[in-house]
C-alpha cells in the first residue's frame, strides 16, 4: 500500500465533514501548539561542526545534551559534539535562566533560532527538555536527514501540571521495552505522568517479595489454549522509573482495591470473603471478587504490598483504584457484616468508604498521597486524597466542590481503547472516541467557580488493554494522544480544530518517522447475509489474497452489522492454497445486544506470493437467523 494512502484515509477522519485539510505555508506545525511563535530572519543549519553547549557545572544538563545529541543523530545522521560553556560558533545552547512569562512554571521554555545559533533556555531543566522536543519536531518535519531549522522565537509553557496516560498492563501484559517506548512517545508530546495500572482481575504484574505467589500464580492465565502473562521484577520497575525520570515523567503505580482483585485472590484465596480458589480467566467486565473488608489479614496484606510499592516508586502518589467494586459477597460475608456493625456503618457502600479511608491513612504514613477513581467520593475520603474522574466529569465537579484535587479522565473522550470511529463510519460499538471528539476534551468544567477550578491538577487519557496487545497499542493510542496532548498543554483560547487538523498532516509524517503504526481504517474483506447463515452450522469463506501480502500481525474482525439475531462462531482458520496455516478454535459470539464484534489474531512469519489465501469461518446463526455481518482485516507491523 502506498505510504500516503493511510494518511489520506486518516485525513477523512481528521476534518469536519470528511474534507481533507490543505497544508499551508512552511509553518512549524508543532503538536501540542506552543503559546507563542514568532518568525525571525535566517535559517540555522546543522553541520558536522555544530556543537551542543550546556550550562557549566550541571550534570543534569550534560545528560540532557547527550540526550539531544542522540536524538539528532537519529533524525539527521549527524552526531554532534557536546561541551560546557556558551562560546560562539555554530551551536545549540542549552541553559538555565529566566525568559519572561515561562518563569511562572517549572516546565516552560524559550527557543530562539537564528542563523548562528539555537538557544533553548528555561528556569528549570524540565523546561529545557520540552524545548528539545520542540526542536526535534522542527527537524522531524523535514525529509530524511533534514538539518535545517527556520529562524523562530518560541515562548511556551503548559496549561496544566498533570498531563498523563493511564497505561493498563494487567489485562494484557506489555513488555518492559514496550513501556519504555511509550514513555519516549509521551515525552515527545510533552506529557509528564505515566499512570501504570499493574493489577486487575486478569493479572498481577509487579513482583512483591513477601508474596511470591502474586506473580508465580497471579501473573498467568490460560487464554484459549495459550499461556498468557508476565510481570515486572523489582529491577524492571527501577529501570522503567529511572528511564521515565530522565524524560521528566513521573511514574504513578496503581494497585487495585477492593475490587478488580481476582488475580491476587487466585494466588491467596484467604484474602477473599469465602476463601474459594479462583482461576484467572481471559474474560472482561466487573467481577464480584473483592478483598474481604472484614478480615484484618486483608489490610495486613495490602499494607505489606504498598510498603514495597512505595519503596520502588519515588512518585508522590499511589493510586488504589477503588472503582467498580460489586459488593454482593460483602453482603453475605460474616466478617464484613461484623465490621459494619462494629464500626457503626450504614451499609456496604459505607464499608468501602471505611476501607478507602483506612488505606488513605496508611498511604499518608508512607509519605505518599492517595489517588482513587471517582467512586472513592462515596466514602468521604480525607481532604488530601486526589480524585480521578472517569465516569464523565461529574466526579470532577463534586470533588472540586468538596476541595479535593482532581485529575480529569472522562471515558467519553479520553478512553483510547474505544474504537476511533464516528457516526459517519458505520459504528458497531456503543461508545467511540473519534479524533475530533478527543480534541473537544476540556479538563476544567465550566460550571466550577474560579476557586474550585484551581483544584483541577490536569488530566489523563487511558488505554485499557482488554482488546489491546502490544502490536495494537499504536493503532489505539495514536493519533488521539496528539489531540489529548494539546488539550492539556495549550491554552484553551489558542486551540482550534481546523488549525490542529492542518498541523496533524505534518505530525503524521513525524509519527511515520518514529515508526508509529497509528490508526487507519481496517479493510473490508467480505460479508454474510441472512440467507447464507440461516439454518444449521455453516462454513463461510472469504478470499484474502489481496490482504495477506507481508509478514507481521494480522487481525480479523468478525462483526455484527444488522438484524436482531447474532451468530456463534465455532472457529476461524486461514488457508493457503487450501491448507490451514493458522487456526483459532475459541468460541465467540457477535450480536446486536452485546459483544458486537470478535477479533482473531494471526502472526505471519512468511508470505508465499502468488498463493491464494482464504479466511474460513464456521458459525451458527442464532434465533431465526436475522443477522448480517462483515469481515475486516488489519495489518500491524512489528515494532
Amino acid at each position: 500500500m502506498p505510504r500516503f494512502l493511510p494518511i489520506l484515509l486518516l485525513a477523512l477522519f481528521l476534518s469536519p465533514g470528511g474534507a481533507v485539510m490543505a497544508q499551508t505555508s512552511p509553518a512549524l506545525n508543532i503538536v501540542p501548539r506552543p503559546v507563542l511563535v514568532r518568525a525571525q530572519e535566517g535559517t540555522f543549519t546543522i553541520t558536522g561542526k555544530t556543537a551542543i553547549l550546556y550550562s557549566a557545572g550541571s550534570a543534569e544538563m550534560k545528560e540532557m545534551a547527550e540526550y539531544l545529541a542522540d536524538r539528532l543523530a537519529e533524525s539527521t545522521g549527524k552526531r554532534l559534539s557536546i561541551r560546557e560553556g556558551a562560546d560562539g560558533g555554530n551551536v545549540i545552547v542549552l541553559k538555565l535562566n529566566g525568559c519572561g512569562e515561562v518563569d511562572k512554571t517549572d516546565e516552560g521554555y524559550c527557543l530562539n533560532a537564528g542563523p548562528e545559533r539555537i538557544v533553548i533556555a528555561a528556569p528549570k531543566p524540565a523546561g529545557v527538555f520540552y524545548g528539545i522536543q520542540t526542536l526535534r519536531q522542527m527537524l522531524d518535519a523535514g525529509g530524511t536527514g533534514a538539518a535545517k531549522v527556520p529562524g523562530v522565537y518560541i515562548s511556551d509553557f503548559p496549561r496544566y501540571g498533570w498531563r498523563g496516560i493511564s497505561f493498563d498492563c494487567a489485562r494484557h501484559f506489555h513488555s518492559k521495552e514496550a513501556v519504555k517506548r511509550y514513555i519516549d512517545l509521551l515525552a515527545y508530546h510533552k506529557m509528564n505522568v505515566f499512570h501504570w495500572h499493574l493489577t486487575d482481575d486478569q493479572g498481577w504484574r509487579i513482583e512483591i517479595q513477601k508474596y511470591p505467589k502474586l506473580t508465580s500464580v497471579g501473573a498467568w492465565r490460560d487464554e484459549f489454549g495459550r499461556r498468557h502473562g508476565g510481570f515486572y521484577t523489582r529491577d524492571d520497575v527501577r529501570e522503567v522509573v529511572a528511564y521515565a525520570r530522565s524524560r521528566y515523567i513521573e511514574v504513578v503505580p496503581e494497585i487495585e482495591m477492593p475490587g478488580h482483585a481476582t488475580a491476587a485472590i487466585a494466588a491467596y484465596p484467604e484474602l477473599s470473603c469465602d476463601g474459594q480458589q479462583l482461576t484467572i480467566k481471559p474474560e472482561w467486565g466487573v467481577f464480584p471478587n473483592l478483598f474481604c473488608a472484614g478480615k484484618e489479614e486483608t489490610f495486613a496484606f495490602l499494607e505489606d504490598v504498598l510498603r514495597e510499592v512505595a519503596e520502588l516508586f519515588p512518585s508522590r502518589y499511589i493510586h488504589i483504584g477503588g472503582d467498580e467494586a460489586a459488593k454482593d459477597k460483602w453482603k453475605v460475608c460474616p466478617h464484613c457484616q461484623k465490621r459494619i456493625r462494629d464500626e457503626g456503618l450504614k451499609d456496604e457502600e459505607a464499608l468501602q468508604g471505611y476501607f478507602s479511608r483506612r488505606m488513605d491513612t496508611f498511604v499518608r504514613s508512607l509519605g505518599k498521597t492517595l489517588i482513587g477513581w471517582d467512586e472513592i467520593l462515596e466514602g468521604k475520603p480525607s481532604q488530601t486524597a486526589v480524585v480521578e474522574s472517569w465516569r464523565g466529569m461529574e466526579g470532577a465537579v463534586e470533588g472540586a466542590a468538596e476541595g479535593h484535587r482532581i485529575i480529569a479522565a472522562p471515558e467519553q473522550t479520553n478512553y483510547f481503547d474505544y474504537p476511533m470511529l464516528d457516526e459517519r463510519s458505520h459504528i458497531w460499538w456503543m461508545r467511540t472516541t473519534s479524533l475530533e471528539k478527543a480534541y473537544s476534551f476540556e479538563a476544567t468544567p465550566k460550571k466550577l467557580t474560579p476557586e474550585q477550578a484551581s483544584f483541577i491538577m490536569g488530566a489523563e487519557c487511558a488505554i485499557w488493554s482488554e482488546y489491546a496487545r502490544d502490536f495494537e497499542l499504536d493503532y489505539k493510542i495514536f493519533p488521539r494522544l496528539c489531540a489529548f496532548s494539546e488539550t492539556v498543554w495549550t491554552p484553551g483560547d489558542l486551540r482550534n480544530w481546523d488549525d490542529f487538523s492542518r498541523r496533524m498532516e505534518t505530525q503524521l509524517t513525524r509519527l511515520d518517522r518514529l515508526g508509529v503504526d497509528y490508526f487507519t481504517p481496517a479493510f473490508f474483506a467480505g460479508k454474510w447475509t441472512p440467507a447464507q447463515v440461516s439454518g444449521d452450522k455453516k462454513t463461510l469463506e472469504w478470499d484474502l489474497s489481496g490482504f495477506i501480502t507481508k509478514p507481521g500481525h494480522y487481525r480479523f474482525t468478525i462483526r455484527h452489522d444488522e438484524g436482531k439475531d447474532g451468530v456463534s462462531v465455532e472457529s476461524a482458520a486461514l488457508l493457503r492454497d487450501g491448507r490451514a496455516v493458522w487456526s483459532d478454535n475459541h468460541p465467540a459470539r457477535t450480536s446486536a445486544r452485546r459483544n458486537e464484534f470478535q477479533n482473531y489474531y494471526m502472526d505471519v512469519a512468511k508470505v508465499e506470493s502468488g498463493k491464494p489465501y482464504t479466511l474460513k469461518v464456521i458459525l451458527t446463526a442464532e434465533g431465526g437467523g436475522d443477522t448480517a455481518g462483515s469481515v475486516w482485516v488489519r495489518y500491524f507491523a512489528d515494532k
